[in-house]
């Protein structure tokens, strides 16, 4: 099995790449324009590995695209590559658009024109997995979960140049005939999370002794997804659903965000305890503009008909998660040195709330 995996440096990439490579022993070229975000550092444990093959390589240059297309001859695509942090986009929209509403045109289109170029069986197997966020579907409320049917709502730019990728690709399965499949994931959370997400932004915050920045009064719900989890999920998506559907992809651990941060703050006492808890350094800040109040995902469809289940829940995914930040600076440290904890996406120059 040959699959192209695009964003392969990221967080959810990455994950993606070591379990094809490593746990299903596929052949696997990651296709990665490597941003601020993304770091070969992330996938070193396949390095070695003879199946592999890496080409740094920006999603919007087609040419580049078609050529590892004809090179590579990939059974499978799983895009992934995407600007992903919902406080850049409301400061710098354009690159989102960019990356994920070009860049998914021109992988698909480019997936189109190599797929044409296949034959009988080759073809009826091809497929091309284009990967989403839940953020595409807005708010919901205290009760009820997002489901494959849920209208579309997105609340900012991040969440807007998703759907309508998510768009892009429906439609190239309608029009073309492309067999696509669409998956929507809840928050993902595990190691190699670049360190201006919440979870890891707490856990080095409190290793290091500096405030842990909470938005608003931390009501706002998530659910968390293990990585690992979310990886396995993609790879049954790509391998038997159904063309032209969507499978959302959820850990059923909705958690508050102060819960969440106050569970690291608990786990930091135990593992690195100091003088004081760690929880004496939460901060609430201003939120964030157009923070959308809950997220939930329903994954009856995927667990009932693909037979995929969450394998960790949160208790035991945070708990990995710190242990292997305490255990791997090697991987975030430089990383750190870009990207330091302050806090993005502020409209107002006056608010000086910070981490």
């Amino acid at each position: 099995m040959r699959v192209i995996v695009t964003g392969g440096a990221g967080f959810i990439g990455s994950a993606v790449v070591r379990h094809l490579v490593l746990d299903k022993g596929y052949e696997v070229l990651n296709i990665d324009k490597l941003t601020y975000a993304g770091t070969k550092t992330s996938v070193r444990a396949v390095d070695d590995q003879p199946g592999y093959r890496f080409l740094q390589a920006d999603i919007c240059d087609c040419a580049a695209i078609a050529e590892a297309l004809a090179g590579f001859k990939p059974d499978r695509i799983m895009h992934l590559a995407a600007e992903s942090h919902v406080d850049r986009s409301i400061t710098g929209a354009k690159d989102f658009i960019d990356t994920n509403v070009v860049g998914t045109f021109t992988m698909l289109e480019c997936a189109r024109q190599y797929w044409l170029t296949l034959d009988g069986a080759e073809k009826e197997a091809f497929r091309f997995l284009h990967v989403s966020t839940d953020e595409v579907y807005g708010s919901l409320g205290d009760e009820g979960l997002f489901t494959e049917e849920t209208p579309y709502d997105p609340s900012s730019p991040y969440s807007a140049s998703k759907a309508a990728s998510d768009h892009l690709a429906k439609a190239w399965a309608r029009t073309y005939g492309l067999p696509v499949v669409v998956s929507n994931c809840s928050n993902n959370y595990g190691p190699y999370h670049f360190p201006e997400k919440l979870i890891p932004l707490i856990i080095l915050n409190a290793l290091e002794g500096k405030s842990l920045p909470v938005y608003g009064s931390g009501a706002n719900v998530r659910d968390w997804l293990y990585v690992e989890d979310h990886a396995r999920a993609l790879d049954i998506i790509a391998e038997r659903g159904r063309i032209g559907e969507t499978y959302n992809v959820g850990g059923r651990n909705e958690r508050r965000n102060i819960d969440v941060v106050t569970r690291i703050c608990e786990l930091m006492d135990r593992l690195r305890p100091q003088s004081e808890p760690h929880s004496h350094l939460i901060t609430h800040v201003t939120d964030r503009p157009g923070h959308d109040a809950r997220y939930a995902i329903d994954a009856t469809k995927l667990e009932t008909e693909l037979g995929w289940k969450a394998q960790e829940n949160f208790d035991t995914g945070i708990e990995k998660t710190v242990r292997w930040y305490l255990e791997n600076e090697w991987w975030w440290a430089p990383l750190r040195k870009g990207y330091e904890g302050s806090r993005l996406g502020l409209l107002d120059t006056d608010d000086k709330a910070s981490v």
